[in-house]
Parts: C-alpha cells; sequence; structure tokens
C-alpha cells in the first residue's frame, strides 16, 4: 500500500494493456473500495456492468467495429481485460427519498424534484474511488465515453432503459514496455501536456472574486 497522495499524484489514464487477466477477486475488492464513496441517503443507486477476458469483444464489436480499428490510435487498449460499464440509477434517489426517514424533503416525488442529479454525482465518485483503488493495486485503468452505439451495446448486455451510463472503465495490467508501439502514440493522450491549474487559479475565497493572481 502507498500513501495517498502518491496515489492520486502517479494516477494516469492507461491506454495500452496487457493481455493478462486480472483475477476476479482484485475487481471484487475494488468495487467494495468504490461502494465507500460518498452516496446521498447511502441509496448507493449505482450498478457496473463487467466484461471479462473475451466477453469484452461484445462492448468492442459494437463500439469500435473492425472496419474502423486500423485507424484507432489506441491500438492496445483493445488488449484490457476488464471492460466495466457504470450506471446511475435515478429511481433509486427518488425510492429512497420518499421512505419516511426522508420524505420530508420532497425529493421522492420525481427526478425533477432534485436541484442536482445526485445518481450521477454518486457514481461519478465512486468511479473515481475505483480509478484511485486500481493505481494503488498496480493496475491501470481508463476512463472513456461511449459515444458510439449505446442503444445496441445496451440490448446487447441487457442493460435496463432506465439506467444512465456514465461511460466505460478499461482495467488491466499497463503495457510498459512498448517498443515501437510508443513511437505510433500509444503513450499519454494528447491534452496530457497541458498545465495544471494551481490552487491560486481555482479558489474564490469568501465569495466570487477573481482568483489570486499571486
Amino acid at each position: 500500500m502507498t500513501e495517498f497522495s502518491e496515489v492520486v499524484r502517479n494516477r494516469r489514464m492507461t491506454r495500452a494493456f496487457r493481455h493478462d487477466p486480472v483475477d476476479p477477486a482484485i475487481i471484487d475488492d475494488l468495487v467494495d473500495l468504490a461502494s465507500r464513496s460518498p452516496s446521498a441517503g447511502k441509496t448507493q443507486g449505482w450498478h457496473l456492468v463487467v466484461l471479462e477476458g473475451v466477453a469484452t469483444a461484445r462492448f468492442w464489436d459494437l463500439s469500435l467495429p473492425v472496419e474502423k480499428r486500423a485507424a484507432f490510435r489506441w491500438k492496445h487498449l483493445l488488449d484490457a481485460p476488464v471492460i466495466a460499464l457504470p450506471l446511475a440509477d435515478a429511481s433509486a434517489y427518488v425510492d429512497r427519498y420518499a421512505e419516511p426517514d426522508k420524505a420530508r424533503t420532497g425529493l421522492g416525488e420525481n427526478e425533477e424534484a432534485w436541484p442536482v442529479p445526485y445518481w450521477t454525482i454518486d457514481t461519478s465518485m465512486s468511479v473515481m474511488t475505483l480509478l484511485l483503488g486500481a493505481q494503488d493495486v498496480g493496475l491501470g485503468a481508463l476512463f472513456f465515453g461511449v459515444f458510439n452505439n449505446e442503444a445496441a451495446i445496451r440490448t446487447e448486455l441487457g442493460i435496463p432503459e432506465h439506467l444512465e451510463l456514465l461511460g466505460a472503465l478499461a482495467l488491466g495490467y499497463p503495457l510498459t514496455d512498448q517498443g515501437d508501439d510508443a513511437q505510433q502514440g500509444e503513450g499519454a493522450g494528447r491534452s496530457s501536456n497541458r498545465p495544471r491549474r494551481s490552487p491560486d487559479q481555482i479558489i474564490h475565497r469568501n465569495g466570487w472574486t477573481h482568483p489570486s493572481s499571486h
């Protein structure tokens, strides 16, 4: 186990993986860790569809068809032995806040009663915890959007229509010795060289004033 600050500072999005399988027990441990993320009313209204080994092809065949792969930059992303799809369940939050101890909030009436979608927020925090947990145990991970054929993916995997698909997680052991592949751009993403904003550029102390310039 490493220091938390080291885990956070060293975490990167991994885009190239080895074929080596990940022990399902490690995935279970990561999900258990992620389940301890903040959750409004302890609703825990999120799910994770996990595809392992050859089952990952069910995702890739629809999201990145074979005929498009020649032009795909991240060739070894498809080698990730685990693809996980995080899903947020709004109805779980409405139901939870209709229970006696939360009913006075009025949030149990419908989704529109919520000023912000806590189901999305809570699921996102769980994903972030999972990403940090993966770093801590020596796995690489990438969160990416599902921009192609979402409806077909939902049908293929039997995902209920009312669940919000946030994206996809690729998990596995990083491909660190890439040889020629490193020259083909399978390293860091194009945005990796953008400067990191400083605390002074982010913090607005005591109200919305321009961040300090000093």
